[in-house]
């Protein structure tokens, strides 16, 4: 898990070195993908979701929780939120899942729940930790790579 924890932690810092003022962060390619914006707010949910995941494993076993990620995307009304706010946002709460994650108790790193939409799906909180910066990682390459 500190592998993940300091992963997390430098994702979180290179990113924030990036010259924010120069990306466009408005621009879409077409109506129905996202823009930068959008996707920082697409982080903010998938944090929320797996804040809640890890700090529920800790106590509860298989329980369900997904997400329509373009339903929040959308009802989030982050394309017309102020970047400055989403950014603040997404940096809190990736901040609260590091505390969360140094504190977690070793006992309960294969704690279960059901991330399938249609289909049980049980991860452990090693695996969504993991699978969590794997995923920031991807959606911060776009951001910064284009």
């Amino acid at each position: 898990m500190e592998e993940v924890i300091q992963k997390l932690a430098e994702a979180i810092d290179e990113f924030l070195k990036t010259d924010q003022e120069i990306i466009d962060w408005d621009f879409k390619l077409r109506d129905n993908k996202w823009s930068k914006k959008e996707i920082i707010g697409h982080l903010i949910d998938s944090a929320q979701v797996n804040l809640q995941r890890f700090v529920r494993c800790t106590y509860e076993d298989n329980f369900k929780l997904i997400y329509a990620q373009d339903e929040w995307v959308s009802v989030a009304h982050y394309q017309h939120t102020d970047i400055k706010e989403i950014l603040d946002l997404w940096i809190l709460l990736n901040r609260q899942i590091i505390r969360v994650l140094v504190n977690y108790p070793e006992d309960r790193l294969e704690a279960t729940c059901d991330t399938g939409k249609l289909d049980i799906q049980l991860h452990s909180v090693r695996f969504l930790a993991g699978d969590y910066i794997r995923h920031m990682n991807h959606h911060l390459s776009q951001i910064s790579n284009n």
